[in-house]
Formats: C-alpha cells, structure tokens, sequence
C-alpha cells in the first residue's frame, strides 16, 4: 500500500518493497577511433547521406558523420588539417565555460575587470563612455559593438543595444581570459579539453595571434576570432563533447548549463537589430541575432525549415562545420572549400543541401543518454512469481510537442513579483473565483505575518496584470520550520468546494482538507511512506470544472524527499469522491497493447510517466482546456536556486502521456526557482497566453508566455 496510518507507521517502517531497473543504452566513446556500424545499423537514410556528401564535395575536402557515438559515413581524409577560421570562436568560447565551472567569471561581470586595457587601442573608443558596460557576455554573444576586424577596432555602437559579427570582440573575450588564467590558452585547453577528448596536438594546432601582440603581459596570445587548424576527427570528438553537455566518460569536462547557454539564443538578444558588416553586406542577414548563441550557431528560430531548432553548429569561413543535433544524436564534421551562395538568397540557404539531407537521413529520433525526457527500456519488477518485463514509461525520446512550436517568454523586465521571501506557491482556482496558494520559509504578502512560516496560505483575487494576494491566517494548518524541518504544501485543488492540500517533509507527504475555503484544516490519519515525496495535483477549470473524468490525479517524482532528483516521474489516481481515504488511490503501472494505462494498487509496482535520469524534480500540473493538451512544469534548480537553473514544459494529450517537449533549458534566463505552474484561471480565451507563476528570487513571480501553434 501507498497509505499508511499513523498508527502503524513504526510497523510499517519494516516493510519494503524492491524493483529492478534496466540499464538505459551505454553511452559509445572514441576509444582510441570511433566504431563503425553502416546507416542501416545507425537507423539511417544511406542515399540521402550521399547526397549530403556530394554537396560537401562540391567545395571539396573531408568529413564525418557520427551517431549514437559510432561513426556512419565519412569522405575525404581525415587527418589533414584545415583552416577552421571562424568555427575557432567555437573553440575559444569553451574556455569561457572553464572559467565558469571553475568560478573565476560570471557572464555578467563587466569585462574590464579582467582586462583594464579593454577596447584600447583605439583612445576614441575610451571617449564614448561605453567600455565600461561591456560585459563577459557581450563578447561572447555579438553585441559588444566592436567592429569586424580581429585587431583593435572601433566600437561601433552602445554596447547590448544591436548584434554585429565580429572577430574583435570575440577576441578581446580571448585576452580577458588569457588575464584570469595568467597562462596560455590553448595549454590550457589542451590539458583540460583536448587531451582527455583524444584530441592531439597532431590534429589542432592553435597558431600565434595575427591580429595582435604576440604577448599579453608576458603570456602567449591567442586568438579566438580565428586560428584554428584542425581535422574532421578532432572536429567532430569537440562536437560530440557538446552533444553529451560537458561530459566525457566519466568526466565532467565542462558545465551543463555553460552548454546550454551556448547553443540557444537568449531571448533578449533575439530581437537585437542586425548591424550589417561594411566588407560583407547583407552577409549574415538581418535575423542572424535570432539565431545565435554563445559563438555557436543556431537554429532556435527555425530558419532552417527541415532542421531540428535545438540544432546548432560552429561556422567559419571555407564552411567549416561542427554540427551538433541533440534530438537526433548527431554531430557532423565538415571542412574544405566555401560552397556556391546564389546572390540574393538567406545567408543560411547554402546550408540546406548539407543539413537537410543529413536530418531526413534520420529515420528515427534518437534517445538522449543524459538529458531530456527520454524513452526507457522496459524495466523489469520483482513480483510474487519472479521477474516479468513491464513497459515502464510514456515518455517519448526527447521528441518535440506535435502541438506547441515554441514558447516565446514576455521579457525579463516584465516579470512582476512579490511576497518577496516566500516560495512554493501551488495554486488552485476555487468555486468563489479565486486562486488559492501556499507559500513557505517566509511571510506572505504583504503586509506580512509576524512570524516567518515553513506553510502558510493565501488567496489571490484579480488578473495577473492587477492580481492581489492576502495571506489566509489558519491556525490548522499553518506550520514553521525552515527547509526539511517543517511541512510545505506541495499541491492544492479545490473540488466540490472543498479544498485539498498535499505537504510534503511529512515522512513522505501527507493530505489535508478544509471544508470553509481554508479557515480550518484537518490533516489525514494516513501518509504516502514510499515515493512521492513532493506530490501535486493536476488542476482542471474553476472548481474542478472540465475534469477528465471522476478521478483526481497525483504526480511527483518518484523519491522519498523533495530536496533530491529523481529519475523519473510517477502518477497516482483516486476518485474525486474518496480523496480522503487512503486506500482508493491506484498507481500508473503501464501502458497495455493499445496504449491504454494499466493502474495497480501496488505501489512497488509503479512505473514511470516520464523519465529523465537525474532531472525530475518539483513540478506543477494544468489543463489547458482551448488546446486540449496538458501542461506539465518541472523546475530544474542549481545548488543556488536564487541565481539560475533550467526549466521544462511537457504537454500530453493525456494525464498519463505521452508527454512531449514544449520548452526545455538547463540555464533559463532568469533563476526559475523550484516550483512552477501555469494556473488555469490565467489562461486566455484561445489558450494561447498563459501566464507562468514561480518561486524565483524566493517571491511569487510571474511571466507572461506565448504559445506559438504548429500549422
């Protein structure tokens, strides 16, 4: 049983129940060479491979196309060396990564901390006034204002206000890194990149800066701008070291998050104007801030129609490639020649006949080995006859949502909040039409409780544009404690006028109830002990108006505690009409033979709804009744939740699934907290504006979103 009574808990302590989970695919490393296995084996397209291949060999040179870590196609030789040119600023931009996991930077620090010389020569620059709001990530994403040239250029405009292809800037990112190491830089990616990728000093050579001073303060200067040599087989084992977000075996080689940034384009830089180059005109276009990162491409915009938008690649003159695409386990490797550009067409058009290829050659999405929701084999569960397979998720493989194309955040600045040092906040839209809360660790709206409360309540009346909170006193339920010392709710519903309220530290969780729109509560004679250590309910409509049927759905991830991941994630059911009794609520087991669920009231034989290994966590569940689609929020926090952490939005056509990807990211760009929800009363007419509410900075925060359809 999930339930126990309190009565019994010390007897029940004793029992235990045991499954066995089947290992998820090994992950494939070069050891010393990548393996080999033919497109059929790697479940791939082998004509339309060649046809990728004959358009590479238009600009002739070489190439390699890797999945699943096993090589699967290559041309050309693969130990001569090429000009990488400016797939260098892909390279160089990993040691900014370095300097992060290794704490000596912050993206947002101002980059003359580092270089007091910064942005002179040329003394005009020093004039504007401007050098000082140069940022880390200003040079890292094009919107410093330096000027094309890699040596000491102008600065062009106010810095962060366009983007500006530049070698300059990402150059003076090489020399403020050059200053916080104190050492060379490409010493030191060969002894904390290179070398432990298999990369030797024999397959990349990092020549002398030609832009400027061979030394800086005594140390060697390199260039990030260009000046790369490399071939196709260090190429691609750098591409597949971002394609498995930093880690390297059994190493972390650089940070998660750090990858992340670099492949997406932060929204904020998105909707920069393009300052066109004065040598090359209309060379990257007047959308390329659209779809860049952190010196990476990419295709977050969906530019490239028959391409993956996670996809996202180094790019230098010669159209050398590094390709990574995350969704279908892919990193390509290509350098050569520059390919014919027809005159007036999209700067990414030359990338089409390579690209598109490469992606149709796909016959199936690949399953992500560490990250993303990700399709498990099938487990196996100790049972009274033995051991027997069980199909044990409906998650698919990191596959995007047939549904929902994008989410577009309302800009940072937007975002309003308040019960500043209060986190939590579960919400449920009640019958008197307004959203009921919980907050924790704090004091509640203003004005606030005298007393600093581990689970307290308030009630919001109001749009999110001119919502008002107050706190909702109730000697019941109200509890203190910081952090696992005191109850938290962790999920509120109202059905039937009733409100119900799930708290977790409460050895695992336990429910409550009030029958008066929360003025007095009172708590179940009965605990979950096993799992469901931070469980929430899946909100309908006002009341529990549009529900799917006569039940009540429980999700959590599958761990005694709220303060640890997860694997995956489980779900629970108990008719609407029997919440209270422990003893109706059933467990998804499965899906049948026609994709139907299977529920046990064994709970030692629940399975996962949604699996993504070390990633599950807190989350919040509604019904967005205009799309039909159920919307699934997990906040995905770093050791410092205040600073930053990543989020997922799932959306299923069923409570059970299968869920898809809406919107993923390891490094939101701001700190998401550990809680997150889109209440269904904020929800417009057409279900297309939604409004997201979460614990960042410790207050009930709220962001406006935008889901843009599928055709």
């Amino acid at each position: 049983m999930m339930m126990k009574s309190l009565a019994a808990t010390s007897l029940l302590a004793f029992l235990w129940a045991v499954s066995v989970h089947g290992k998820d695919p090994e992950l494939v490393w070069p050891d010393p060479d990548w393996p080999r296995v033919t497109p059929v084996e790697a479940g791939m397209d082998e004509a339309k491979l060649a046809q990728a291949r004959d358009y590479a060999l238009t600009g002739g040179g070489s190439g390699c196309i890797i999945r699943h870590g096993k090589q699967v196609f290559a041309w050309g030789d693969a130990k001569q060396l090429y000009d990488l040119k400016s797939s260098s600023k892909s390279f160089g931009v990993t040691v900014l990564g370095l300097a992060l996991m290794d704490g000596k930077v912050k993206l947002d620090d101002p980059a003359k901390k580092f270089c007091p010389a910064l942005g002179v020569p040329p003394d005009e620059n020093a004039q504007t006034g401007w050098l000082d709001k140069i940022t880390l990530r200003m040079l890292a994403t094009q919107t410093a204002g330096f000027e094309k040239p890699g040596g000491f250029g102008k600065l062009l405009f106010e810095p962060g206000t366009k983007w500006h292809y530049s070698d300059g800037g990402p150059n003076w990112l090489a020399d403020c890194l050059t200053l916080v190491y104190r050492r060379d830089l490409c010493e030191l990616m060969f002894e904390r990149v290179f070398s432990p990728i298999g990369i030797g000093r024999g397959d990349l050579r990092w020549r002398n800066n030609s832009y400027r001073p061979r030394l800086l303060d005594g140390i060697p200067r390199r260039e990030f701008g260009s000046g790369i040599s490399a071939n196709v087989e260090a190429m691609s084992r750098f591409g597949y070291l971002y394609l498995r977000e930093g880690r390297w075996e059994n190493r972390e080689l650089l940070p998660r998050n750090f990858v992340e940034l670099a492949r997406r384009t932060a929204p904020g830089i998105a909707r920069l104007p393009v300052l066109e180059s004065v040598e090359r005109p209309g060379h990257f276009g007047g959308v390329a801030s659209a779809h860049y990162g952190l010196l990476w491409w990419n295709n977050n915009d969906g530019t490239l129609a028959d391409v993956p938008r996670e996809a996202y690649w180094s790019w230098g003159l010669g159209d050398s490639l590094i390709v990574v695409i995350p969704s279908l386990d892919i990193v390509v490797a290509r350098a050569g020649k520059s390919w014919k550009r027809a005159g007036g067409g999209d700067p990414y058009d030359v990338l089409k006949p390579f690209f598109g290829p490469i992606c149709a050659s796909a016959k199936t999405t690949a399953p992500p080995p560490q990250g993303g929701a990700t399709l498990l084999s099938p487990r196996t569960t100790a049972t009274a006859t033995g051991v027997s397979p069980l199909l044990d998720a409906t998650a698919t493989s990191h596959q995007p949502s047939p549904v929902i194309r994008e989410i577009c955040w309302a800009p940072a600045d937007t975002i309003i909040r308040k019960a500043r040092g209060s986190d939590n906040w579960p919400m449920t839209w009640a019958d008197d039409d307004a959203l009921y809360t919980a907050y924790g660790d704090g004091n509640g709206f203003e004005p606030f409780t005298p007393e600093k409360l581990s689970l307290g309540l308030a009630k919001i009346t109001g749009g999110p544009g001119d919502f008002i909170g107050v706190n909702l006193r109730s000697a019941s339920i109200e509890r203190k404690g910081d952090g696992k010392r005191g109850k938290k709710a962790s999920g509120l519903l109202m059905v039937d006028g009733a409100l119900y309220l799930l708290a977790r530290n409460a050895d695992n969780s336990q429910l409550a109830w009030s029958d008066d729109h929360g003025t007095t509560w009172t708590w179940s004679d009965w605990m979950c002990s096993e799992s469901f250590g931070c469980p929430t309910f899946l909100n309908f409509g006002r009341n529990y108006a549009g529900a799917r049927d006569g039940f009540v759905y429980v999700y959590s991830h599958d761990s005694d505690s709220a303060y640890e991941r997860a694997d995956r994630m489980v779900l629970a059911r108990a008719p609407k009409d029997c919440l209270r009794d422990g003893d109706t609520y059933e467990f998804f087991e499965r899906l049948d033979a026609v994709g139907q669920p299977v529920w046990t009231k064994d709970i030692a034989q629940r399975g996962a709804v949604l699996a993504n290994p070390g990633r599950c966590y807190r989350s919040g569940v509604t019904y967005n009744a205009l799309l039909h689609r159920y919307l699934w929020c997990v906040a995905m926090p770093v050791e410092d939740k205040r600073l930053a952490g990543g989020l997922a939005i799932y959306d299923a056509p069923e409570p059970w699934g299968p869920w898809t990807v809406a919107f993923t990211t390891n490094a939101w760009d701001v700190a998401p907290g550990e809680s997150a929800s889109f209440p269904t009363k904020w929800m417009s007419t057409d279900g297309r504006t939604l409004t997201l509410v979460f614990s960042g900075n410790d207050s009930f925060s709220i962001r406006n979103a935008t889901l843009i359809l599928k055709p």
